[in-house]
């Protein structure tokens, strides 16, 4: 029997497959099956500004800076309007209560107060974890990528003083430079890192000539922007580092971990399918393990990261002259018709 035990940032998780923040997990049936298919972790759904905004009068001025970005959780989130943080914080305690294993609240904030206040009264239901859930949307010409990350850094560094349970960043892809802020946030006190943030995108109908916003599932293969800035980090940095996007199977698992994660989350994968899908991923990972002889996790883990392959340059854009060096290869493999 293969052990699949794994640490994220300092929490024991019995295998490596963590379900990540959703509607999904807003519904105790559905927290039972997710757990009796083997999760080893539930991210709760995100606890959004907007909810904390709209229960609360006195910020209504504030309210109107930010009414783009209201209306597009509201049309994402239909019963947001009924659903206020008092109620978000009733619903994760009782979440906690009914579960074995550990979970996460979920936290996406726009003032730094905010952050801090409602991190505090998320602890408080008793929670194993906690994820800060950041994405900056520009709307203007003149803020600089220094201060968006500055005030990231900040959040992070203050919710982290104030709270004793673990702090997890889910990052946006979207920085100059990922690694650097990485740093910055470990620094300041994040014990783990989920690569990465999966946007809502607006897109437009061409029959109403209106906005739409569809429901942004990942595909196969999209995890591989996170493989490679998984492989990067692996033994460069003390927090623990979790891919998402695009986990479909077992192999898909077996992938993040030998490029250095720790963990996985998946969502779309549980949409698209069941939650008893956790089940087959966990017997695909058991059977990869065993045709390489690997007795648990850390047998493997990094084994091909950038600082344990021959050629780190895999992890680099010079891959990509190679790739043009040797198309003719590829255009045998894979024909265009």
């Amino acid at each position: 029997m293969t052990k699949l035990a794994v640490n994220y940032m300092g929490i024991p998780l019995k295998n490596p497959i963590i379900v990540g923040s959703s509607n999904m997990v807003n519904n105790p049936d559905m927290l039972r099956r997710l757990q009796d298919a083997g999760a080893s972790a539930i991210v709760y759904k995100s606890l959004f500004e907007e909810q904390i905004q709209l229960e609360s009068i006195q910020f209504q001025d504030e309210m109107e800076l930010y009414n783009e970005r209201n209306a597009e959780m509201i049309s994402l989130y239909p019963d947001m309007q009924h659903a206020g943080p008092e109620e978000h914080l009733l619903k994760l305690k009782e979440a906690k209560a009914l579960l074995d294993i550990p979970l996460i609240g979920s936290l996406n904030c726009v003032f730094t107060e905010t952050w801090v206040e409602y991190a505090e009264l998320i602890e408080k239901t008793g929670v194993d974890g906690l994820e800060l859930n950041f994405f900056s949307v520009p709307r203007d010409f003149t803020t600089d990528a220094k201060s968006i990350e500055d005030e990231q850094v900040s959040v992070v560094e203050q919710v982290c003083k104030k709270v004793s349970i673990p702090v997890s960043v889910k990052l946006s892809s979207f920085y100059t430079n990922p690694l650097q802020v990485i740093k910055r946030m470990e620094k300041a006190g994040a014990k783990a890192f989920v690569l990465f943030n999966r946007m809502f995108e607006p897109d437009i109908n061409l029959d109403s000539l209106q906005h739409s916003t569809p429901f942004n599932l990942s595909n196969d293969g999209d995890y591989r922007l996170a493989l490679r800035y998984a492989g990067v980090l692996h033994g460069n940095t003390n927090a623990s580092i979790c891919g998402a996007n695009g986990i479909y199977t077992g192999n898909d698992v077996a992938k993040m971990l030998l490029a250095g994660a720790e963990s996985v989350q998946i969502v779309s994968a549980l949409y698209k399918h069941k939650p008893e899908l956790i089940s087959d991923i966990l017997n695909d990972l058991e059977k990869f393990m065993e045709k390489h002889n690997f007795s648990n996790l850390s047998d493997f883990r990094g084994k091909l990261s950038k600082a344990n392959v021959k050629d780190p340059y895999i992890y680099k854009r010079a891959q990509y002259i190679d790739l043009l060096l040797h198309s003719d290869q590829i255009f045998k493999k894979y024909p265009v018709v």
